[in-house]
């Protein structure tokens, strides 16, 4: 599979496929968070890589057309341990490096990383 160079619509859409097949499949607990919030249907899944892919929309590119409340949405979610952004940062890293060249997976890399820090210093403070 060829790389993207650039930060686009495309790497998103293939970024949110790649992850979020990892995700459902991850048995170190953070599958699990997602399955029982998402859901375990194919048409769940879908709707869930739609929302989340315009989040990362507005926050790389600008643009998109997210409407939701992730702070909100993730205080919901029942207790789970902080290693657990440590394992969804790792698989998302992996799927960056699947989808985009260096450069540009380290600026989403990063963008990431400071999107799971606030999470945690929201959630265990």
């Amino acid at each position: 599979m060829a790389q993207y160079d650039t930060i686009c619509d495309e790497g998103i859409d293939l970024l949110m496929d790649i992850f979020y097949a990892k995700i459902r499949a991850d048995e170190n607990g953070v599958g699990e968070i997602f399955n029982n919030a998402v859901g375990t249907s194919d048409e769940a899944w879908t709707v869930h890589k739609k929302k989340i892919g315009e989040f990362w929309r507005g926050m790389l590119l600008g643009t998109g057309n997210f409407r939701g409340n992730p702070p909100q949405a993730h205080m919901n979610l029942p207790p789970f341990p902080p290693e657990y952004f440590d394992i969804w940062l790792g698989l998302f890293e992996e799927s960056l490096n699947q989808v985009f060249t260096a450069a540009p997976a380290a600026q989403i890399l990063q963008r990431a990383q400071m999107i799971a820090m606030g999470f945690k210093s929201m959630l265990y403070r």
